[in-house]
């Protein structure tokens, strides 16, 4: 709901008549872990394969150990893998009113605890940090939590998504 109490009463029944964007109760709203993801060397190999990095500690499981890793290691950017259900998540709840057809991805960041490696088996807890609006367009920030079976912090991700307004 929008705070028009200090706005003249015309003002206030036109501002009050305009489309609400996404629902700013969520922000805080947390939303519980899926089903763990076991990384694998296969599909660090994969990954890696497809952006092009030729690092040893992601392909050779000797090679990452001599660099003090117990497996293979995957490259920072796998971590996005899991990541990728969280929007599908956020526009299958009717009650955030996002529009799925206007969301574009506008910024991604990853703070590492400690790489992921084959074998862990990880989980991830999103979190709505932000909701907000600006020149018609509402912007969601989400923070994504990913730990280890240990319940250890492996990785923070934050996605910035912005849902284009009608006019944008």
């Amino acid at each position: 709901m929008r705070d028009v109490a200090y706005l003249p009463v015309t003002l206030r029944v036109w501002v009050s008549s305009l489309p609400v964007g996404l629902d700013q109760s969520f922000i805080g709203r947390a939303y519980p872990p899926g089903t763990p993801y076991r990384v694998s060397r296969e599909k660090i190999a994969e990954f890696a394969k497809a952006i092009g990095d030729t690092s040893p500690v992601s392909h050779d499981p000797e090679a990452a150990r001599a660099a003090g890793h117990r497996d293979v290691v995957a490259p920072p950017t796998f971590l996005i893998i899991l990541t990728l259900g969280i929007v599908d998540a956020l526009a299958n709840d009717p009650d955030l009113g996002l529009d799925y057809g206007r969301l574009v991805h506008g910024d991604q960041s990853f703070t590492h605890h400690r790489p992921a490696t084959a074998g862990d088996h990880l989980t991830v807890t999103t979190t709505i940090e932000d909701i907000f609006a600006r020149a018609g367009n509402d912007f969601l920030t989400v923070r994504t939590d990913i730990a280890d079976d240990a319940g250890e912090p492996v990785c923070t991700g934050r996605a910035q998504l912005v849902v284009r307004g009608e006019d944008a």
